[in-house]
């Protein structure tokens, strides 16, 4: 093709021609919305859309038309991993070759032609392809381009822990080492975490635009979007706010019954993420739960110190932080008095149940009115052998006073089940609790206060363990099922999380000594030191009485 149409020139049109050529449906509003704004995006642009829009389609298109346009236009696309930069290098090789008026693209004898780099027929030589794929932790730096596709860099796999957020964003200062002068890079995401990189790249210049999947109120949209929303909802929203808050943005694909359906299965903080794109942390309240209120510290099986001092100089870097930004895990100042025995120990026990696929745990042991915690974590599986087994062997470990297992599935069936294990190992009293309140307030309720006061010690065993054992999941489901990220993203909203049976568990424990943390470790201390001395005396005077009862012997 000698000459582009002028009505090619608009991407829209171009857009409209590859999704009938893909036997697509025509783009819809939100589509082509997204479109326009590719094609005249300023030069660092991030086009945040909900999950499942087609922002990976529409730019591989966006791709094959700038190079009809300008052939001589060199790209590289950059994913979280390389295998997701091929497939979108493969996605544009392959409209390349099958849209009727793109065949004059198609490399020619002499010319690189593979889904890691290829040039189209007119490109003049150069050392560097017209079109490269490269993961993100891959190599960069070697060739140049004219625009930057960021495609989903962003992943729960890189981004799950401060450090690795970090990391994530150092490699991306590699684009402009790459980027030819005058050059464009363009972001497409979905936000992972509310720390978003996304987020980071807007304080550096970029500019953000946001389509979301349900309209936000006119008020979360000036709060929580601002400039950012796409200028096309904010004016229908603007116009009709009654009847457009709430409702779905793109009805032709995501109706409100699917969208709903989505809601259940992500959670509230997963779909205002995902779906919303909602990173905004505005009320200070959301997330009440802070891993900066706990005290990290080992948790010795026995033995306890007396009274721990909290403080904010010791910071704990070395087990891994899935908290929000600026939390951070803190040590004791210091440690005050002798280390004595525990008042006492308690196992929790959430069994699997319905729509679960794990058992929850946690052994919570109290001294002083601090409560302590060596393990809380997750087993697979619910009611069989091997799973009812490693319980028991958690409580002799730990010597607790009582078991509590979660009643409210089950009937009970869990506790008669793990009785005759106990009977014939560990012998324990076992009771079954059961709730009737909301159980996010609940938890909330019970956590709070005692995070607040800075009585609640976790040993950091607990916090690795808690990340490796999620390891084996898929990783938009690993930190979903993590003790500290459950801690982290509860809200008082019903269905906050996606999953919360070991913060549930962790909860039950500390509400078990709730009753009994009245007592403030000073009193328990002076009353210690009391006893003692009064021992000290009493030891004294019954060694002068013996004494003198023997010189008296003697002077008869």
């Amino acid at each position: 093709m000698d000459k582009v149409p002028d009505q090619l020139k608009d991407f829209k049109n171009f857009a409209f021609l590859v999704w009938k050529h893909l036997n697509l449906p025509a783009p819809t509003p939100v589509q082509y919305d997204i479109a326009d704004y590719l094609q005249h995006s300023p030069r660092r642009a991030i086009i945040e859309a909900f999950r499942g829009v087609g922002k990976s389609y529409l730019t591989a298109a966006f791709v094959v038309h700038q190079l009809l346009l300008d052939p001589q236009k060199k790209f590289m696309v950059v994913s979280a991993s390389k295998q997701r930069a091929d497939d979108f290098s493969t996605f544009t090789q392959r409209l390349i070759i099958e849209l009727p008026f793109c065949k004059h693209l198609i490399a020619t004898e002499g010319q690189r032609w593979s889904k890691i780099a290829f040039d189209v027929r007119p490109a003049m030589a150069s050392g560097s392809p017209s079109v490269k794929s490269v993961g993100i932790t891959g190599q960069l730096t070697g060739s140049r381009a004219d625009i930057i596709i960021a495609d989903d860099i962003e992943v729960p796999n890189n981004s799950m822990t401060q450090m690795m957020r970090e990391k994530l964003g150092e490699a991306v200062k590699e684009f402009d080492a790459v980027l030819k002068p005058d050059g464009k890079i363009i972001y497409l995401g979905t936000p992972q975490c509310e720390m978003s990189l996304y987020n980071t790249l807007t304080e550096r210049g970029y500019a953000m635009r946001v389509w979301t999947a349900r309209y936000p109120t006119l008020q979360r949209s000036e709060t929580a979007y601002g400039e950012r929303l796409a200028p096309a909802l904010m004016e229908a929203l603007k116009a009709d706010p009654k009847g457009l808050e709430g409702q779905p943005v793109d009805i032709d694909r995501f109706d409100d019954d699917d969208l709903l359906e989505r809601e259940l299965s992500y959670g509230r903080s997963g779909f205002a993420l995902q779906f919303m794109l909602d990173t905004s942390m505005s009320d200070v309240d959301r997330y009440p739960l802070k891993l900066s209120d706990l005290m990290v510290m080992s948790v010795d099986q026995d033995k306890a110190p007396e009274k721990l001092v909290y403080g904010v100089m010791k910071e704990v870097r070395d087990i891994p932080n899935v908290g929000l930004r600026g939390d951070k895990f803190y040590a004791p100042e210091a440690s005050v008095g002798d280390y004595v025995d525990y008042d006492g120990s308690v196992l929790v026990v959430d069994p699997s149940g319905r729509g679960k696929d794990e058992t929850a745990y946690a052994v919570v042991k109290m001294l002083n009115g601090f409560l302590h915690v060596p393990e809380c974590c997750g087993l697979q599986g619910g009611y069989d052998e091997r799973t009812l087994k490693k319980l028991v062997e958690i409580a002799k470990k730990h010597k607790v006073n009582a078991i509590l297992v979660e009643s409210n599935f089950g009937d009970g069936m869990f506790t008669e089940l793990l009785k005759p294990y106990l009977k014939k190992t560990y012998p324990v009293s076992i009771e079954e609790v059961r709730h009737s309140k909301q159980k996010e307030r609940r938890i909330i309720d019970t956590l709070e206060p005692v995070m607040n006061q800075h009585r609640l010690i976790i040993d950091p065993k607990v916090i690795q363990k808690d990340y490796d054992s999620v390891q084996g999941l898929p990783a938009e489901k690993a930190q979903k099922y993590m003790l500290t990220y459950q801690l982290t993203r509860l809200t008082a909203y019903k269905g906050s999380l996606a999953h919360d049976d070991r913060l549930d568990a962790l909860a039950m424990g500390v509400a078990y000594w709730t009753e009994q943390m009245a007592s403030d470790a000073n009193d328990e201390m002076e009353e210690r030191k009391a006893q003692l001395l009064a021992d000290h005396l009493e030891n004294f005077a019954n060694g002068y009485n013996v004494t003198k009862t023997r010189r008296q012997t003697t002077w008869i």
